[in-house]
């Protein structure tokens, strides 16, 4: 079955407009558990923008679902996530001026630093993803350096649906779907996701060879108006209607 692991940074970011304890990002993630997601994303910035330590304690300490830390390979994250040993990190790339990640992580011209990064979170137990866009090269690296899982960025795909640049985004579809089989064929588990909503999301968990789904921004949008387990409902069904 197509897993759901969704991102609560959003809640966070909520909670960090007004530095009140509300809305408290751990009992997101408990509804979202009683929602249905098989899993619960936090990204840990450098800059603590919207989750923090202190979420990341609590959600090791409370959560009953796996934790998929999402961080930038630095020293100190590394030393976070040895510390704290969560089912899966996924790295990405990180700049203190973006509202969100911008793209994917630049693997195949980072591959032994990367390697040397990654191996020490392996041997803790960690499942090292990679947050990457669709070209060849960055799949082979990744595969290469020993990463368990790659993560395809649907940013753009969404973006030109959205901007109704239908054409482009078809392309950008075909480019998701062929990573998707290159990944899988070297033996990596496939993940995607950013971006996604009700409207995208069906046309990427068509997509046979991914085997879950990380959804924050629009499923915090969504509750605002439906609650967030009605907003994580009704996005399985979603995905579990592209699926059939």
């Amino acid at each position: 079955m197509l897993r759901l692991g969704v991102n609560i940074d959003h809640v966070a970011t909520i909670r960090n407009a007004r530095g009140t304890p509300w809305p408290d990002p751990l009992r997101a993630a408990r509804i979202a558990a009683e929602a249905g997601a098989d899993g619960i994303t936090a990204h840990l910035r450098e800059d603590r923008r919207h989750i923090s330590d202190s979420d990341i304690d609590a959600l090791m300490e409370h959560l009953d679902l796996p934790l998929n830390l999402e961080m930038a390979a630095t020293e100190e994250m590394q030393r976070i996530a040895l510390r704290h040993r969560p089912h899966a990190v996924c790295l990405v790339p990180e700049k203190r001026e973006e509202r969100t990640t911008e793209g994917g992580l630049d693997v195949a011209g980072n591959d032994n630093m990367l390697a040397d990064f990654i191996a020490p979170l392996r041997e803790a137990g960690c499942r090292v993803s990679l947050f990457i866009g669709h070209e060849p090269a960055q799949i082979e690296a990744a595969a290469r350096i020993g990463a368990a899982v790659v993560e395809l960025h649907t940013g753009a795909y969404c973006d030109l649906d959205t901007e109704g640049l239908i054409a482009e985004r078809d392309a950008e579809l075909a480019g998701l779907t062929e990573g998707a089989r290159l990944a899988a064929d070297l033996g990596l588990e496939v993940h995607a996701g950013h971006g996604l909503t009700f409207d995208t999301v069906g046309p990427i968990a068509a997509l046979p060879q991914v085997a879950e789904l990380n959804i924050g921004h629009f499923l915090i949008s969504e509750s605002v108006f439906t609650g967030l387990g009605e907003a994580i409902r009704e996005m399985r069904r979603r995905m579990e209607e592209a699926r059939k």
